[in-house]
């Protein structure tokens, strides 16, 4: 959404905004527009929302009537067909959440934050037939703090790609940008994430846990077993006391758990299965945790 606004504000003619189709949401599965859409409503913008687009000869002929100088993309989730990348002159032009070719796929932000990276940025890139393989075009980087969630460092690098963006169309138009290749041996995958990515192993490192619940923020999260059930970990910091793989030890209102390599974690805010979130130490008055006891 800041792309399609900074394009707007910038003065490129924004002729169509596509969409995915609109999808049940909420408890309800009430068909709620995406916030595309909604924003583009809101600037008076046209709004296609195909099913699909590699075989639709309806809207590949409203596209090609438009004529457009670049189509861009951004966090669109399909496929874009050849047809496609073949109208306009400048190309389709891609905004990516890495700094490629580090990170290609469907979670770039999230890998990042949970491999311990702590560099970042946004590439805007001429897309071809392969996944985030195409020529760089611009680059922008951003520090992670330690503190950073996928959350948090998300807002910051959509706003950081727009301008990115405006930018890069600029040089485009004006041809002082000098597109490069990607350094195919430097490339790393950063896969769509699984329910599983979120179960929490401590027999690794407690610094490798903690990345991971940061980055797997707000889905799949952090999660372990306790007493049989789900006990989700929302917020934890790194502490200087060992312990045994996975075993509890309650000191006073703190609750620390021990991680691989003789590391350890303190559970700062978790959700018993069924209940509310809580701070460590409701969790303890209220569940009564026994050092010695085990996540798993």
């Amino acid at each position: 959404m800041p792309a399609l606004d900074k394009l707007v504000e910038a003065g490129f003619a924004v002729r169509l905004v596509i969409t995915q189709p609109d999808r049940p949401r909420g408890r309800g599965m009430e068909v709620a527009f995406s916030a595309v859409k909604q924003r583009a409503l809101e600037l008076n913008l046209p709004v296609v929302q195909p099913e699909k687009i590699k075989n639709n000869d309806e809207f590949r002929a409203q596209l090609a009537a438009l004529k457009p100088h670049a189509i861009i993309v951004v966090g669109y989730g399909r496929i874009i067909p050849q047809w496609m990348l073949d109208l306009p002159p400048l190309g389709n032009i891609n905004l990516h959440g890495s700094l490629l070719p580090k990170y290609r796929g469907a979670a770039p932000l999230q890998w990042a934050i949970a491999c311990g990276e702590s560099v970042t940025g946004v590439t805007t890139m001429r897309i071809d037939a392969g996944l985030d393989t195409g020529d760089i075009l611009r680059q922008q980087e951003t520090p992670i703090a330690p503190d950073d969630t996928a959350e948090t460092l998300a807002p910051r690098l959509a706003a950081i790609g727009a301008e990115l963006l405006v930018e890069t169309l600029n040089g485009l138009q004006a041809g002082t940008i000098r597109p490069q290749p990607q350094d195919e041996e430097q490339a790393t995958l950063a896969r769509i994430l699984k329910k599983e990515d979120g179960k929490m192993d401590f027999h690794r490192v407690a610094a490798d846990l903690y990345n991971r619940l940061r980055g797997f923020q707000p889905w799949p999260g952090a999660f372990a077993d306790f007493r049989g059930k789900n006990l989700n970990v929302f917020a934890a910091k790194l502490v200087d006391r060992p312990g045994a793989v996975g075993e509890l030890a309650v000191d006073g209102d703190r609750l620390l758990v021990g991680c691989g390599a003789g590391t350890a974690l303190e559970l700062m805010e978790v959700q018993p299965e069924g209940k509310k979130r809580m701070a460590a130490r409701d969790f303890i008055h209220g569940y009564r945790p026994r050092s010695g006891e085990r996540l798993g």
